[in-house]
């Protein structure tokens, strides 16, 4: 049996559309990742089409335990960073009330108490969006209070909130040279 390359990262996917082909791909670009599925990604997926087919190093943990089990690893070091990309209003507003009844509020939970930095995706951050629904470009107007939960998260401590795919993708990219090193 191969050995677990630690630390990882912890990546928890929501039932979030936005975005969610484009932070799929992202997934598959990053080595010793582990892949947390929520019920409502799992929806997600079938929706895409998508397949949870990564690299080799890649773990993919389902959301099938009341507790979520799967999250345990941050207590043992297994985790460098948390990733809730895309991350749904309902995700976010219950990380900012410390609501963790679900895989991707656990992730987010359990990084937190761990010390472990997290990387939120929000969704809802403009009272005016565009997203890619699985039949086309459709318009989306976020709630005032969705608005407000979006910008609460971001005063959270170790938590980079962000608000478009460059800023995602520009924020891992940063992580990854300060796991490796040179940042």
């Amino acid at each position: 049996m191969t050995r677990l390359h630690t630390p990882r990262w912890a990546w928890a996917l929501t039932g979030s559309g936005h975005f969610f082909i484009e932070s799929f791909e992202l997934i598959r670009t990053l080595e010793h990742c582990d892949v947390f599925v929520s019920k409502a990604a799992n929806e997600v997926l079938r929706m895409y089409g998508l397949k949870l087919d990564f690299l080799d190093t890649t773990r993919v943990l389902h959301d099938k335990t009341a507790s979520s089990v799967p999250i345990g690893g941050f207590y043992t070091g297994v985790y460098h960073t948390a990733v809730i990309a895309p991350a749904t209003s309902n995700t976010v507003a219950k990380c900012v009330a410390g609501i963790s009844d679900s895989l991707p509020t656990n992730v987010y939970a359990q990084a937190g108490k761990c010390l472990v930095p997290s990387i939120v995706f929000a969704c809802d951050t403009a009272p005016e969006l565009e997203t890619m629904a699985p039949s086309g470009m459709v318009k989306v107007y976020p709630r005032p209070i969705d608005l407000e939960n979006t910008a609460k998260l971001k005063t959270y401590e170790r938590t980079k909130v962000v608000e478009s795919l460059a800023e995602l993708i520009e924020t891992i990219s940063a992580r990854q040279k300060v796991i490796s090193g040179d940042g």
